[in-house]
């Protein structure tokens, strides 16, 4: 048999295996017999591809090499979030999901082919440098990362902590290329941060990420600002990359009746049509809510938005956010490998798709940071460093809070909707 036809022969086999694999894991349904001839067919203008390079490249290659070749180049063709990862790969993406890692602070995505930077994490060496939602980067150490996959981007990014990363980005308004240069330290993600009772009656509570407690720490959030009064609160998502997506659908509970549609996924398979619908009535499906969102916001935050936006239990203040609404799923494979496919997009409760598209404010506010005059104005940084540090906390917030004019927006609209039901 010529090397041609026992490659032939070999990609038939793995064709059917795949096939086979796709059908009982994503589909009882028989494939379409058109379309499996037509991918039969193809098959021999891939194995005189393989034969050509396996017989007259300048160096001689690895089969396993040329396979996994073709299958990062056929799942990367799919769309920016779709892709194959090696044993190695699919062992450190496991690894990264335990809440600690050595890294710069961001949340990146690709975005019409570039890598683009989705939020920085607050207090974290992407956030300190600068680093804003929207940023493109170009090249990391000098090299620059054109056809690199999210996992290839990373890996370079992430490192001992103490490191040194020099990151270049381009801003979209600024003429030449920034480079910035990030030290690696120890992330760790926390989920709700600042929860403050900021005027009388009307809380804050800023919700970072949706990670496996951030239901709990929520709850604990909201009576806590309950026994102190609270009436109304704002809900700041802004700049938050999203999470798991169960969790973000408990927390939508806890603001929805019972019965209330939150999100649901579509794929061309019914096993990847999932609805997630509110299960209880609980304390807070009556608490009056302002949303605020930003272009930082993504995934989870954009299906918590759109779901109360959709059953009008909360004005959403702000801007568009970043319209990450796709699901992706890990498929391990036999050696040790993976593949990490799109299998489904996420809707809103009235049908809207998230993905590409965003959330759009009810109420637009552009975010102007507010420059006020201080008394400490000359000290010097390491001094007025200190000075931050020793500092009450809600001191700290405070001025923020004062110098941030979507969030004062949204406790003036708070105050409106407390005046007009004090007075129903």
């Amino acid at each position: 048999m010529s090397l041609r036809n026992k490659i032939a022969f070999l990609l038939i086999i793995l064709c059917v295996c795949l096939l086979s694999f796709t059908r009982t894991t994503l589909s009882e349904d028989k494939p379409d017999k058109g379309i499996k001839d037509e991918m039969y067919q193809e098959l021999g203008l891939f194995a005189d591809g393989l034969s050509i390079v396996q017989s007259q490249y300048v160096d001689e290659i690895k089969p396993k090499d040329l396979v996994y070749g073709a299958l990062k180049g056929m799942i990367s063709s799919l769309d920016p979030y779709s892709e194959f990862l090696t044993p190695e790969e699919y062992k450190e993406l496991k690894s990264n999901t335990e809440g600690r890692f050595g890294g710069v602070g961001m949340e990146i995505t690709l975005k019409d082919g570039l890598v683009t930077v989705v939020t920085p994490m607050e207090n974290t060496p992407a956030w300190n440098a600068g680093i804003k939602s929207g940023d493109i980067i170009v090249k990391i150490d000098d090299k620059i990362i054109k056809d690199y996959t999210l996992t290839d981007v990373v890996k370079a990014l992430r490192g001992s902590a103490g490191t040194e990363v020099k990151v270049t980005i381009w801003r979209q308004g600024v003429k030449e290329l920034m480079e910035v240069k990030l030290t690696r330290a120890i992330i760790k993600l926390e989920d709700i941060k600042d929860v403050y009772i900021i005027e009388p009656g009307i809380g804050y509570v800023r919700l970072v990420e949706f990670s496996e407690q951030t239901t709990r720490d929520l709850k604990d959030a909201l009576d806590n600002l309950k026994e102190q009064g609270m009436k109304a609160v704002a809900l700041d998502l802004r700049n938050n990359p999203g999470g798991l997506l169960n969790v973000a659908a408990d927390i939508a509970q806890i603001f929805l009746d019972e019965g209330k549609l939150i999100v649901y996924t579509k794929g061309r398979d019914e096993g990847q049509m999932i609805e997630f619908r509110s299960k209880v009535r609980s304390a807070y499906s009556d608490l009056l809510m302002v949303v605020l969102v930003n272009e930082g916001s993504a995934s989870g935050s954009e299906i918590l938005a759109g779901a109360l936006q959709d059953h009008k239990r909360a004005l959403i203040v702000g801007q568009k956010t970043f319209g990450k609404g796709s699901v992706q799923t890990i498929l391990p494979l036999s050696d040790g490998s993976a593949v990490k496919l799109t299998t489904s997009k996420y809707f809103t409760p009235l049908g809207r798709s998230i993905h590409g598209e965003g959330i759009q404010p009810d109420i637009s506010v552009e975010y102007l940071q507010i420059i006020r005059q201080s008394t400490q104005a000359n000290i010097p940084p390491e001094i007025s460093k200190t000075f931050q540090e020793e500092k009450d906390p809600r001191d700290v917030f405070m001025q923020r809070y004062m110098s941030d004019n979507q969030l004062m927006r949204a406790v003036d609209i708070l105050k409106g909707l407390l005046v007009y039901n004090n007075q129903q």
